[in-house]
């Protein structure tokens, strides 16, 4: 059983007057440990990485990079074809965004989480896995890189020394490879269902797939995704499932410590 997780989401996903979420993020900041802050290709821009980083410092959540495709059209769920040397490319140059916000407001990044088709491509790609974190190295030694637990991104991380989180999705479904199954439209769950989905796996290490079998799960943070309809009613109900049981909520830096 884990007695201490975290809890992140991925936030300030809009452009300009556009905005995908219902959920207001300073409701949000005030249920996650970690936020994952667009950085500007999928979502995002200067207003309103400056506007929920200044929330996340003010909760005390970890900040986090959320670099996706160069695809504001398609939310950066498209895949795009390129070399692995002009993604990271664009990775740095959205983290090194995040970054300075940061600065600005005095909290130090936490992480880099890649967004949609690029936090897919890179769990199957171990070639783009590695230009990735060497480069997030040079950066910062103590970045941590949230992925996915069977992942190519896991396996180069921990190849290369470079501290690493896994997560559990609470609002996606997971198939029997341990994967999360990809989707573009998310209709609106039952918040005490994910819940219940989401103690099960800290207090059982177990999650059913869409096929109905169970399969281990390991992982040190539970994501849920602001664009998922009832965001708030979501995080909430995990929040609450997992403090009533004993476990501790906390930034993922600090749960990587007691692992």
């Amino acid at each position: 059983m884990r007695k201490i997780i975290d809890l992140n989401c991925d936030m300030g996903e809009g452009f300009g007057h556009w905005v995908l979420s219902e959920a207001p993020d300073e409701e949000l900041m005030a249920l996650i440990s970690s936020a994952n802050i667009a950085a500007g290709f999928h979502a995002g821009d200067p207003n309103s990485m400056d506007r929920v980083i200044k929330l996340a410092q003010a909760y005390g959540v970890g900040l986090g990079a959320h670099p996706g495709y160069r695809d504001l059209q398609g939310f950066g769920r498209r895949y795009i074809k390129t070399t692995p040397e002009e993604l990271v490319n664009d990775i740095i140059y959205q983290v090194g965004a995040v970054r300075e916000f940061g600065r600005r407001h005095g909290i130090r990044l936490q992480h880099v989480k890649p967004h949609g088709a690029l936090y897919m491509e890179a769990a199957v790609n171990e070639d783009l896995s590695r230009h990735m974190i060497e480069s997030l190295a040079a950066i910062s030694g103590d970045l941590l890189i949230f992925c996915m637990g069977g992942s190519k991104t896991y396996e180069v991380a921990k190849r290369l020394g470079q501290p690493v989180i896994r997560e559990f999705y609470a609002d996606r479904d997971y198939g029997d490879d341990g994967s999360i199954v990809f989707t573009r439209r998310v209709s609106r769950p039952d918040p005490d269902e994910i819940a219940q989905k989401c103690l099960r796996a800290c207090v059982e290490g177990k999650v059913t797939t869409v096929t109905g079998k169970d399969i281990d799960i390991a992982f040190e943070s539970i994501c849920f995704h602001s664009d998922t309809p009832g965001a708030v009613e979501i995080g909430r109900a995990i929040r609450a499932a997992l403090t009533e049981n004993g476990i501790n909520i906390a930034p993922a830096s600090a749960v990587l410590e007691t692992a």
